[in-house]
């Protein structure tokens, strides 16, 4: 199950903290325009892990430019034994087709 720009958008409109953000564009990419994530580019998401041990059974949303990055971190965040990972469907392109 992954999630919409709009259920993420409702969700951070609320003050909903009860999941991880993580973005894993490119630094020079979330320097451009973010929306809060954690930065962890997909090309180091495997050598984060240790340190996102404590999440492994919350709720942890993924996003990058578009969606296929963070559909690899997804990929690799559940082989990791991750119970809960979800990919922001259309990514930062879709939040600012939708929102400005």
């Amino acid at each position: 199950m992954d999630i919409t720009v709009q259920e993420l958008k409702q969700r951070l409109d609320a003050g909903d903290n009860s999941f991880v953000l993580i973005d894993v564009r490119e630094p020079y990419e979330n320097s451009e325009f973010n929306i809060g994530g954690q930065l962890i580019p997909v090309g180091s998401v495997m050598g984060a892990i240790p340190t996102l041990q404590d999440h492994k059974d919350e709720e942890v949303i993924v996003y990058c430019r578009s969606g296929n990055r963070s559909g690899m971190a997804k990929q690799l965040l559940v082989a990791s034994g991750f119970t809960n990972v979800k990919n922001l469907l259309g990514g930062m392109l879709a939040w600012r087709e939708n929102f400005g």
